[in-house]
This record gives structure tokens, sequence and C-alpha cells, in this order.
């Protein structure tokens, strides 16, 4: 298929499952229901306690150029990192602890789909540039993690139950748990979710009343102050918007206190899905990110787009979504060769006969192999990921396609329905 192609009028057909699986992931947190609270502790636990040698030292593992939001692995005998107690995520060291952290996280996938009642069941902002982190205030003290698990910062916070003060209240349970975005230039975390507050989890919690408790207790408890002796980093919420067209263009053309890394949509009834959901979604283009397209160690462009993908048990080449999606084969001869064991991560260039799709499906892939992965990489590349950057190298999803499905979609609820004649 020519890359032109890609290119689609709004109901066209689309390039991907991205909107069959967002009806599922909806549909699927209504049957499924887990103990929320368990989890929430765990978690707490986990952040605050797991020692500092199960994460391996590792350079600039979360100082990437273009941050990128991974998906969950296949299961695998990898059952061990899922479901953990505290005493087991304890043991947890190098790539396990790093996998486990990084599974915690709610990993939105890049649009590459517009979708369906964007202006109707979305919200969108602007998203920080910096260091996604989970971030937990327990027992007088406040511990941020990366999401290859390594402390960022270990510090007293205004947030309940993050400084050892007189006036500290609450019980043991007591603790707070927020998705944030560390933003170097003005030392500030930019909240960008509510995961626990005050020991009650949010996990099943729509994003709708997640977003509207972030922004109503953070600012109650002083947080968003300027740094003291017993708050040493500033909190911030963003701004949310309704995803209609004036909420979009705020979002994208708005002044904020912090560098943009592109959009964020996130779902109205999404529950908190720990791992890569497709009821949250990023987007960007070259006004709203400084890094749209892969760079680089050294911020270049480089001349073919290069994907990471995980080597199977047969020697499939699959991306990290469940279920992966295949994009070739390798010799059994080149693996034994190569040096090459199954789980390993792999780098690709996409050569020039590119990417086919056939009725929405990636049907075969030009790969080059470039060689093994740095060991701090946690994940292959999600599909999703792929496609972006894809599209954004031939014919990308433009600012002006948003705005205009929004309109499409007004439209066709405004639209006064036919009546059927009888008789």
């Amino acid at each position: 298929m020519a890359p032109h192609d890609l290119r689609r009028p709004f109901k066209r057909p689309a390039i991907s499952d991205q909107q069959r699986r967002r009806e599922l992931s909806l549909l699927r947190q209504t049957q499924q229901r887990r103990d929320a609270q368990l989890q929430a502790r765990c978690l707490a636990s986990s952040v605050l306690t797991l020692q500092s040698r199960t994460s391996e030292p590792v350079s600039d593992v979360e100082i990437e150029l273009v941050p990128e939001p991974e998906s969950l692995p296949e299961q695998e005998s990898g059952d061990l990192t899922k479901d953990l107690d505290v005493r087991q995520a304890s043991r947890l060291k190098g790539a396990e602890a790093r996998k486990w952290f990084a599974e915690q996280l709610m990993l939105p996938e890049w649009m590459i789909d517009v979708p369906d009642r964007l202006s109707h069941d979305w919200y969108v902002f602007a998203r920080p540039a910096g260091k996604r982190c989970i971030l937990v205030s327990s027992n007088g003290t406040t511990v941020s993690r990366l999401r290859n698990g390594s402390i960022l910062h270990h510090f007293p916070s205004a947030l309940p139950c993050g400084a050892k003060t007189r006036d500290v209240s609450g019980s043991a349970q007591s603790y707070c748990i927020l998705d944030c975005i560390f933003h170097e230039s003005d030392q500030t975390y930019y909240v960008i979710d509510m995961v626990c507050w005050r020991g009650y989890s949010l996990y099943d919690c729509t994003a709708e009343f997640r977003f509207f408790w972030l922004n109503s207790k953070l600012e109650e408890t002083g947080a968003c102050s300027p740094p003291s002796h017993y708050h040493k980093f500033r909190f911030s919420p963003v701004s949310i918007y309704n995803c209609d067209q004036s909420g979009l263009l705020a979002s994208y053309t708005g002044a904020v206190p912090y560098v943009k890394d592109g959009l964020l949509f996130y779902n109205k009834h999404a529950h908190y899905q720990t791992g890569n959901t497709p009821l949250a979604l990023v987007w960007k283009d070259e006004n709203c990110s400084q890094y749209v397209i892969d760079t680089d160690s050294k911020g270049q462009v480089l001349s073919q787009q290069q994907v990471v993908l995980e080597l199977r048990d047969d020697g499939k080449l699959s991306t990290s979504d469940d279920p992966g999606v295949i994009f070739g084969c390798l010799d059994g001869e080149f693996i034994q060769m190569s040096g090459l064991h199954s789980g390993d991560l792999l780098k690709f260039a996409i050569s020039d006969g590119g990417l086919t799709l056939v009725d929405g499906k990636l049907e075969k892939a030009d790969l080059h192999y470039l060689g093994k992965v740095n060991r701090a990489r946690v994940f292959a590349d999600s599909y999703s990921k792929v496609m972006f950057q894809h599209m954004v190298r031939h014919t990308p999803l433009k600012f002006e396609d948003l705005v205009s499905s929004i309109s499409l979609s007004d439209d066709q609820e405004n639209k006064p329905r036919d009546t059927e004649m009888v008789g």
C-alpha cells in the first residue's frame, strides 16, 4: 500500500482496530471488578519500601528524547510480576523490577484513528514534557519512582502524610498515590491523574470523577504552594478540557507554565487501567511538541524509521500489544549465529519496502536488522507507536483533522433523524 493511502477522510475505513478495542475496554471494565484497595496498598508499599538494589544502575533510562507510551507485554511466565504482594515485589530486581513498575502506570496509546464521539466522551489537555513517575506520600515522607523503578526524589511534601510535621494526621493506612510528570525547568510535579487519596482507591473510578477529585483535593492540602522546609517541590494540576472545539483549541494553542509534549486524550468513562490502554491517547505535531519524529541520541531525525520488536520462541517478531502484532520472522540459523534468545528486544529499520496494510491490518513489513537494544529498555514498541511514527513521516493526522472530526460528530448528533413512514 502506498504511503499516501494511509490518509483517509473521516468516515473512511480505519487503519487499525483501535476503536473496536476502545469499546471492548469499556465493556471489560464493567465486567471485571478487582480488589482496588489491595492493589493501591501493594503499590504504595512497594514504592516506599522496595530496596534501591532492585533497580540496577541504568544510564538515561528515563531521559529519552522522545518519551514513548509503551504497552503491556503478552502474558508470559511473566505471571511472576503480576498480582504480586509487597514481599514478592521487594525481591524483584533488574529487568523484573523495571517491568513491574512500568506496569503500574496507565499508559496511553498513540492516536492513529480519531475516536468516535470525541467531543462528547473525551477530555483533552496539554501533556507536560518531563519524567513520568508514580508518587506516594505516606508515614511522613514522599517518594517518587520512575518507570524503571529507580527513586527520582525522596522528600517532604504538603500531601497528606507526606512530611513529618507536628500536625501530621492519619493512620499508617492513610496514603496517597499520584500519577505525575516531573518538569525539570520549574522543579514542579504536574499531576495528571489521581490513583489513591488518603487510602481511598480510585482505580475503579471514572476519569471524570478522578479529575474532579484531583482538582478539588490537591488544592486543599497546600501542595500547590511554593516550596518550603516541609514541602520541597511544588505540585500543580494541569488544565483539563472537554474535547469540544474550544477545549481542543485551548489545549493546543493556550499558554501553559510548562513545555508541552503533545496532547493527551482521556475517555471520560475510563477507569485507571494499569498498562497500555486505548482509552487514553497521545497525539502530537511540531507545534505542540519538540520531538515528533523519533531521533537518535544526538537529537537528529533518523533517515529511516526504527522499531523495537520482541523475539518470540518461534522466531516471530512482535509488538508489545496484547495480543502482539507480528511484523516478521527471523530464521532459526540467524538467531543461533547472532546469539539471540526468546524475549530479546531487537531494533530494526523499516527499509524502502515500508509497511503493507490490507483492510486495516499489517500484512508485511520490510525490516532491516540493526541489533539488540539497551538492556534498560523494558518493552517493545506498541503497534500504535509504530503506525503513528509511520504516519508522521508520510501523511500525519493533523490538528485540522481532529477539529473536522469534532465538527462532523456534532453535525451527526444534531441531525434530525428520519421518521419511518408506516402504511
